[in-house]
């Protein structure tokens, strides 16, 4: 399992495409907090990351599909796929390392916003004049996000041996996911509209964001990786 994870790793790092999807990323959110009149963090007046949170799961519902879509669908392809189901591994180990690898380049695609922190830091009036525990539930809540449309991208990845298919049916899903459930409570009216907005990823990550780290968010979020997980393994072992 070390050595397929390992393997995985080095798979992104040995491609230029993966670089570019990270750098596309990172200048991304780079316009967007720091250049973009309209989201500048420099025009708010105040100190404030509310642009880093509230655009970055529109960037990720792009991003991580392209990160994951080569994950089973380009094993399939080559195939490559039944030389490894004939390893030592289980078929959920396979999953699992996968996975492991996938949340590892997004946590490392992630970890350069924390320099955005430091940098509001001194900017605020007193320095240090910062919702810090908002700040650090929003990242949490993002590194959250992340992990959930990764194991979504690793399903959909599993669904088709085309890439293209795999990063196509991943950006519908976590689109459905994080706004389809919210727009859909935003037409129904009552207790129904409510319990349905309680499925959509915004609505606990708009909690997580709060700086209170609520249990029910965090278990949901971790009841949709496994999910999506164990959906893979299901679709693959029918495959």
């Amino acid at each position: 399992m070390k050595s397929l994870f390992l393997k995985e790793i080095n798979a992104f790092f040995g491609s230029l495409l993966g670089y570019l999807i990270v750098a596309m990323f990172l200048v991304a959110m780079g316009l967007i907090v720091w250049v973009f009149p309209e989201t500048s963090v420099l025009d708010y007046g105040y100190a404030d990351l509310e642009p880093l949170f509230t655009y970055t799961p529109y960037v990720f519902t792009f991003l991580i599909p392209a990160l994951s879509m080569r994950a089973i669908a380009e094993e399939r392809k080559n195939n490559t796929w039944e030389l490894l189901r004939t390893s030592p591994l289980s078929l959920v180990q396979i999953i699992i390392a996968k996975y492991l690898a996938l949340l590892l380049l997004i946590g490392l695609a992630v970890l350069p916003t924390l320099l955005y922190y430091f940098s509001i830091m001194q900017l605020g009036d007193p320095a240090g004049n910062l919702d810090q525990a908002g700040f650090f539930g929003s990242w949490i809540g993002l590194l959250m996000i992340g992990a959930v449309f990764g194991a979504v991208g690793i399903f959909s990845s599993a669904l088709s041996s085309q890439q293209v298919v795999a990063f196509v049916m991943g950006v519908f899903l976590c689109f459905v996911l994080y706004f389809g459930f919210s727009a859909l409570a935003d037409l129904i009216l009552g207790d129904w509209g409510y319990w349905i907005e309680e499925f959509s990823l915004s609505f606990h990550y708009i909690n997580l964001s709060r700086g209170v780290i609520d249990s029910g968010d965090v278990f949901f979020m971790i009841g949709m990786i496994w999910l999506f997980l164990g959906l893979s393994v299901l679709t693959l072992k029918n495959k």
